[in-house]
């Protein structure tokens, strides 16, 4: 303390004592950094934190919230755009696979199965005929042979690797060499008059019979996948159009919302975005409107009714190879129904066949469409009728002894009046109608494709413009406070 602080004056003589005043001393920090305290320091921000700091001081002035807005109306032209692109692809994947995939490969089943049965019943109707089998009997044997294998080897490249459908053309590439081998050892037995070509020919009919029912799976099970491929292929882009609308919604309030502070009616740029945004939701709807029209006439007048048909022709083979085969067993293959009747098996399986062959028929003439349509089916009808009756008279003959009779009722000449002519004009009729479904089911697919044809690319460069569109309309007005 100095003399002054003291109250005592310093003597004479004495030099001043200069004194400076010391500013108080902030205290030591503490142990965690504070002052005189123990927090640590406050943790910085977040850049979103920071991000919604600096928007919401931008949307307190005109210019922030006109580039907010701009950047909103572009982020909704742009996931427009997107969703209508990807929703489209997808739908315009199914509808290729539909047409050029899981339809064909739904048809090479049904023509395998085709192929199979027609070859067992020209084994068949060959075999009846002895050591007389005509070479048009021996020529659609091999030519159905030959196909089979042929639409196997297109099944198995179109085929999905690993799935059930590769599996079972496999296993039907394996067994249509023993088939075969079986049919060759029955026709040698045959023509030296042994009765162990009878015995071949059932046991290579009961191995068809199980390639018939891999064959049919098959069918099934390629059908369920055309199915499918509709159903991808034909549902409304609901994403697209929610997108679209919300889109076109923040166009036209941006324009209200400059009309009403600037009284000025027109933005170029937003009006171009909000006409390209409408063009593209236009086309979508449209679009996919008849794309959807085109691909339900395909599967309604296209796909139905060739299943049916198919069906129907797969039943006429089957019954006019039962038929042949009633001859051939002569009562050796018998079954006891619930009733405690005994029947001729392949007899009681042909009249299963005729049913379902006089169901498939009515089905099918219900479905067809026009007149090019539906000739063909009933002229099938009306051979079926006249083929029930003759087989009516061979079973007559068949069981009062008269095999000869019965034979020529079944594979004769054209004078003996042949179940084998009628069988003839219900297959040939049924691919004709075959052919006339099949072309109109492509017409159809293919205008349902076409349809989408460029929406995807469309799409995505309108919506590219609409959404430069509102950015430069938005610029326009920045402009203006520049």
């Amino acid at each position: 303390m100095t003399q002054e602080q003291q109250g005592t004056a310093a003597p004479p003589g004495t030099p001043a004592v200069v004194t400076a005043t010391v500013p108080p001393q902030a205290p030591p920090p503490g142990p965690q950094g504070r002052p005189g305290g123990s927090g640590a320091e406050p943790p910085r921000r977040t850049a979103w934190a920071e991000g919604v700091d600096r928007l919401r001081a931008a949307a307190v002035t005109e210019p922030g919230r006109l580039r907010i807005i701009g950047a909103v109306l572009a982020v909704l032209v742009v996931a427009f755009g997107a969703a209508t692109a990807w929703e489209m692809t997808d739908r315009s994947a199914a509808a290729d696979d539909v047409l050029h995939s899981s339809q064909p490969l739904s048809a090479d089943a049904a023509d395998i199965y085709r192929s199979l049965a027609d070859a067992n019943t020209a084994a068949s109707s060959g075999f009846l005929a002895g050591g007389q089998e005509t070479k048009r009997s021996r020529d659609d044997y091999e030519r159905n042979i030959h196909q089979a294998a042929d639409k196997l080897v297109t099944a198995a490249s179109n085929s999905r690797p690993g799935s059930t459908s590769a599996k079972t053309i496999t296993e039907l590439n394996t067994m249509l060499p023993e088939y075969k081998g079986l049919v060759e050892r029955a026709r040698a037995n045959n023509r030296q008059g042994y009765p162990l070509g009878g015995a071949y020919l059932r046991y290579a009919n009961s191995k068809m019979q199980t390639m018939l029912d891999k064959a049919e799976r098959l069918y099934t099970v390629e059908n369920q996948r055309l199915r499918s491929d509709y159903d991808d292929a034909t549902p409304y882009p609901w994403i697209a159009f929610g997108a679209g609308v919300l889109a076109i919604g923040g166009l036209v309030w941006a324009q209200r919302r400059n009309y009403r502070r600037t009284n000025r009616v027109l933005n170029h740029g937003l009006a171009a975005a909000t006409a390209a945004t409408t063009v593209v939701l236009l086309w979508l709807a449209v679009g996919h409107t008849v794309a959807r029209a085109g691909l339900n006439d395909s599967y309604d007048h296209g796909v139905r009714s060739l299943n049916t048909l198919n069906d129907a022709r797969i039943a006429s083979l089957k019954a006019r190879a039962n038929e042949n085969l009633t001859l051939i067993s002569r009562g050796a293959e018998t079954r006891e129904l619930d009733d405690g009747t005994v029947v001729d098996v392949y007899d009681y399986d042909f009249e299963r066949q005729m049913k379902d062959l006089t169901a498939k028929l009515a089905a099918a003439e219900d479905l067809a469409d026009d007149g090019a349509g539906v000739k063909p089916v009933e002229t099938a009808t009306g051979s079926m009728k006249v083929w029930k009756e003759r087989h009516a008279e061979a079973r007559a003959q068949d069981k009062l002894g008269n095999y000869q009779a019965a034979l020529d009722k079944v594979i004769g000449t054209a004078a003996k009046k042949p179940t084998g002519e009628c069988f003839k004009s219900v297959d040939d009729n049924l691919a004709l109608a075959l052919t006339h479904e099949r072309a109109e089911f492509e017409k159809a697919a293919g205008d349902g494709r076409g349809a989408m044809n460029g929406l995807v690319v469309g799409a995505a460069v309108l919506a590219v413009l609409a959404a430069a569109g509102a950015v430069l309309g938005i610029g326009r007005r920045l402009s203006e406070y520049r």
